[in-house]
């Protein structure tokens, strides 16, 4: 089994015919990411591969950067993705919630671009061998607060696919 050293996952095994999970934090913006690099036995995983993830996410913030003008142009939107988690958090707010999660004290202060600054990544899991859901990201309001999550994923490339999941 030959290894290679990875500038965001250590010392990564390469793909022989086995699964592999490398999970790893990341400083980004001042705020934690967690990464999760995912091999399944059927990949093409060499050191070229894993040189590719550690060049894709140089590029992580202009990616989240996209998604984020994507998100807030859904916000706009009656009955998208973004909007609908918007309104079901914010109805389930309670009042101390407000000042914690949102950074505001009136419900009425809760806009779209008070909702953006508040959700936050919270996880990346790479899929070297899936090149159209190469990222899929995972946008939260913090798991204190709530277990549902803004899915977005991106193709090899950095294109960011244009549907916006909601799950739990």
């Amino acid at each position: 089994m030959s290894k290679v050293a990875s500038q965001h996952f250590g010392v990564v095994e390469l793909n022989h015919g086995r699964e592999h999970n490398y999970a790893a934090s990341h400083e980004l913006a001042g705020h934690v990411l967690e990464l999760d690099l995912n091999v399944t036995a059927h990949d093409h995983f060499d050191e070229a591969a894993l040189h590719k993830v550690d060049y894709r996410l140089r590029y992580l913030p202009e990616l989240i950067e996209q998604v984020r003008d994507m998100i807030a142009e859904e916000l706009e939107q009656e009955g998208t993705n973004p909007q609908q988690y918007l309104h079901f958090h914010s109805t389930q707010l309670k009042e101390e919630q407000l000042k914690e999660v949102f950074g505001v004290s009136n419900k009425d202060e809760l806009t779209n671009e008070v909702f953006l600054r508040a959700l936050r990544l919270g996880h990346v899991g790479i899929y070297p061998g899936q090149p159209e859901r190469y990222f899929v990201m995972d946008f939260t309001l913090g798991s204190h607060f709530t277990d549902e999550l803004l899915v977005v994923a991106a193709d090899e490339d950095g294109v960011v696919d244009d549907e916006i999941l909601w799950e739990s």
